[in-house]
């Protein structure tokens, strides 16, 4: 009986300072395997210095038909948004 490996998600950070950003999945027969493929297949020009790899199994993520549910608590909320202060003219940038 042939058993298929996991599907694996890779995550890289391309610079110190700078979040690992997704950058595509592979299959591979455990955890160690999944990192060795994934700097073959993802950083073969020196693109990362870290990466990360999750079994695609162990990770839930929200439906787009739960946005308006999920999100709209946030849109009542305008005091986290930068345009409810006022800055005085000295401050350039911010």
């Amino acid at each position: 009986m042939k058993k298929n490996w996991p599907l694996w998600e890779v995550f890289i950070r391309s610079k110190n300072g700078l979040s690992h950003k997704h950058v595509g999945s592979l299959h591979a027969a455990d955890a160690e395997m999944a990192i060795e493929n994934a700097r073959d297949v993802y950083t073969r020009r020196n693109e990362g210095i870290s990466i990360w790899v999750v079994e695609s199994d162990h990770i839930t993520a929200s439906s787009p038909n739960q946005n308006d549910a999920l999100f709209d608590p946030a849109n009542d909320k305008v005091y986290r948004h930068p345009t409810f202060y006022n800055l005085p003219d000295e401050v350039k940038y911010i």
